[in-house]
């Protein structure tokens, strides 16, 4: 019994989010499934990122949608055995800081579901480093990247980016 309502409240998960001034939305988060493949991808082309590989890493996709069924957000894993790269995150200008952080105890749990030991992050944007620290990522030098990563085309995309760190947060 206690698995179902895990389960249930990690694949559909309310939330209510107040914007200022306006009525409170009530939205859902959930893991994407096969049917969502065109929408995402058309959300990420949106966003101009890639949607190599969406498919096949759609189970390892969340969307959050508003009550008009419409993303305001998304967040990925790409899956490489025991470790997962995370990507894909894309937020609308409705999504608020609050859906960050839904989104992010959202995919964490979906990694921890998925038995995963640990989860990489990419980015050159220095300022978002005191946020991830905030949810536990700590700096990776690249060098000590696990092999399978470098496998990855979203990685070696990144190598060529100026800046670019990576961070880890252990499961």
């Amino acid at each position: 019994m206690i698995l179902v309502l895990l389960f249930l409240f990690f694949h559909i998960h309310r939330v209510t989010i107040r914007k200022w001034g306006e009525e409170m939305e009530t939205g859902v988060v959930r893991c994407a499934h096969a049917s969502d493949v065109e929408n995402l991808a058309s959300f990420l082309e949106s966003a101009n990122l890639s949607t190599d590989g969406i498919k096949e890493a759609i189970e390892y996709f969340l969307i959050m949608e508003n009550d008009s069924g419409d993303i305001k957000a998304t967040l990925g894993i790409e899956p490489h055995g025991k470790v997962g790269l995370l990507r894909s995150l894309v937020m609308t200008p409705t999504a608020t800081e609050k859906d960050l952080f839904i989104l992010f105890e959202q995919i964490l749990m979906l990694a921890r579901d998925r038995g995963m030991e640990a989860l990489y992050l990419a980015s050159n944007k220095r300022n978002s480093l005191a946020f991830f620290s905030l949810l536990g990522f700590t700096q990776e030098e690249t060098a000590d990247l696990p092999e399978v990563l470098f496998h990855s085309e979203h990685v070696k995309h990144i190598l060529t980016v100026d800046n670019s760190f990576f961070l880890k947060l252990s499961m």
